[in-house]
């Protein structure tokens, strides 16, 4: 069993579509380091969470931007407040004088367990598109790979190709093949 630390239910749901029930939601908002890595934050906040879970059960933490190459990267790691001031409509907006931005999504996993943290990293290049589809979330709409949104995709078709589930692969293999004591089993 591993907590994921985080206040949004979406990534628990990705998460348990490809590790199984072994992932239970730990509805925790740590404090975000402000940092220009995403390992970085996401290694931050998993130590917090653990400690704050009580230190008996592993815990996952997930940081994920997305990048968008004619902006300089922006946003990056700001992706989440981004989303939330100026949402799809102003990332778009300041794409308009661009044909086919490219972008990529990062996703930095960090788990941590008996004071040991381990980073999952997974990535996906693509095209920022105007919205289209109704699944996922964030900019799941507005980022194409393939000719299709991850918003067109269903859980198990995005989780084969996403950078959060790319991520996950790494630390799925990790678990099954690493020592139990580093899996947090007292």
């Amino acid at each position: 069993m591993v907590l994921f630390a985080t206040t949004n239910a979406e990534k628990v749901r990705e998460a348990q579509a490809y590790l199984g029930p072994s992932v239970e939601h730990l509805d925790y908002d740590y404090i975000e380091l402000q940092s220009e890595s995403l390992s970085e934050i996401a290694t931050h906040g998993a130590n917090e969470a653990f400690h704050a879970a009580g230190g008996d059960r592993p815990v996952i933490t997930d940081d994920s931007g997305i990048f968008i190459d004619d902006l300089g990267g922006f946003p990056g790691p700001y992706s989440s407040y981004v989303y939330h001031t100026i949402g799809l409509s102003g990332i778009l907006t300041l794409l308009k004088k661009f044909d086919s931005p490219r972008a990529y999504f990062r996703t930095s996993i960090a788990y941590c367990s008996n004071e040991q943290i381990v980073v999952f990293e997974g990535s996906i290049k693509g095209t920022i598109v105007d919205p289209r589809g109704n699944e996922g979330f964030g900019y799941d709409p507005i980022f194409e790979y393939n000719g299709k949104t991850l918003a067109e995709m269903d859980i198990l078709e995005k989780n084969a190709i996403s950078h959060r589930g790319r991520a996950l692969a790494k630390l799925a293999s990790w678990l099954e093949n690493d020592p139990v004591e580093h899996r947090g089993v007292k």
